[in-house]
């Protein structure tokens, strides 16, 4: 059966509250968040027919849309890490598209700071030794040490320095300072970042994201319902996605990601260029990350990252290319999969929603283009989304 391609809009996000929230379980927060984003789209609950979730429950999304009292007829438990939001984001629009589905919801919640301080689970140091990792965790090869090791290939292979990756986190905190929300708004210093215990070279503490509590919900919808919702619509452009590797024994090159792929993929669907975009939303558990994945995206060459997140260039405030506009994970949350929320940021900029951290353009108007890249494992998977208003 041939079904004609809808465009799609998402029409309603929405956070849930974040941060330090000792109170509440994951599905209060799954349920907070999707209250407040039908709340936002002016939609009634009974017209979501999709749903997406990961990362809670034994048989995620059942137990979380049974929490919510939905009973969607098209669902996606997609589960690749901090990347999964945007790739069930991806394939909600495709669903949407060809006629399988009318409105999606996408939810998270995770209370991951509250059960470590609750003693109801330690930190996350790796993934197990099952499968293919078990040859890498007799050597005490954790989470962050990967993320660490692939980092200092780049300083290797193309100079990049300590200072540099420390302005990733300088200046995502200057874009928290500007969001009430953040975790932490108090300015750094390179120093400060550089002067902080060493987590896994060379890494230092500010070099790693947050652990905080927190959920998302994202709601997209066929371009037949935009005019039944309150907000304005911001169009899926583009969307692409890519594994590479399942341990770092796999992994061709430390310093190439599979945004490289993902990025491209989404760009040229969308019919746009990496130097249109006004801002960008990037995973950021560690400064590399954002550093690499500005390279992969094509926003620079191989190897220039470094430069160019100097002088600013990541701030709201005056930065060529503001990047993660509410803190990011360094700053902001980071609840554990964070990549709803890049498309929540990404959503709100672009209706003009982000107060004292909204990004204007040269000519003063609200941003028309952008671009939400996640990455999931230890940079195994991407999913990379193009948005744009009307």
């Amino acid at each position: 059966m041939t079904v004609g391609k809808r465009k799609v809009a998402v029409v309603g996000v929405a956070l849930s509250d974040c941060g330090r929230v000792d109170d509440a379980t994951p599905y209060a927060l799954h349920a907070q968040a999707a209250r407040r984003a039908l709340a936002d789209a002016g939609l009634d609950r009974s017209r979501i027919d999709g749903f997406a979730s990961a990362g809670l429950g034994t048989l995620a999304p059942v137990e979380v849309a049974d929490y919510l009292g939905l009973r969607p007829t098209w669902v996606d438990s997609t589960s690749v890490g901090g990347s999964t939001w945007e790739m069930m984001a991806a394939h909600a629009a495709d669903a949407i598209g060809a006629g399988h589905a009318n409105a999606v919801l996408l939810a998270y919640g995770s209370t991951a700071r509250a059960d470590v301080r609750a003693g109801r689970r330690t930190g996350t140091y790796a993934f197990g030794g099952r499968g293919p990792l078990q040859f890498e965790v007799p050597y005490g090869h954790t989470l962050i040490a990967k993320y660490a090791m692939a980092a200092r290939r780049h300083m290797i292979e193309h100079g990049t320095t300590i200072e540099q990756l420390a302005e990733v986190a300088v200046q995502a905190r200057a874009n928290a300072a500007l969001n009430p929300d953040a975790m932490f708004r108090t300015p750094l210093t390179v120093d400060e970042v550089m002067s902080g215990p060493v987590i896994a070279d060379p890494f230092t503490k500010l070099h790693c994201c947050v652990r905080s509590d927190g959920g998302a919900a994202v709601l997209l919808a066929a371009e037949e319902y935009v005019r039944d919702c309150r907000t304005d619509p911001v169009w899926i452009l583009g969307t692409g996605e890519h594994v590479s590797h399942a341990s770092m024994t796999e992994w061709d090159d430390f310093t190439v990601t599979p945004a490289a792929v993902s990025g491209r993929l989404a760009f040229a669907r969308a019919g746009v260029t990496p130097a249109e975009m006004d801002f960008a939303q990037l995973y950021d558990a560690f400064t590399y990350m954002t550093l690499v994945t500005l390279e992969d995206l094509g926003f620079c060459a191989k190897g220039e990252g470094g430069a160019y997140v100097e002088k600013g260039r990541l701030r709201v405030d005056g930065g060529d290319l503001p990047v993660n506009t509410d803190g990011g994970g360094l700053s902001a949350q980071h609840p554990g999969m964070r990549g709803l929320f890049l498309l929540v940021e990404a959503v709100r900029q672009l209706r003009g929603e982000a107060g004292t951290r909204q990004v204007r353009r040269r000519d003063g108007g609200l941003p028309r283009l952008g671009v939400a890249s996640g990455t999931g494992g230890w940079f195994c998977s991407s999913g990379t989304v193009v948005l744009g208003r009307s």
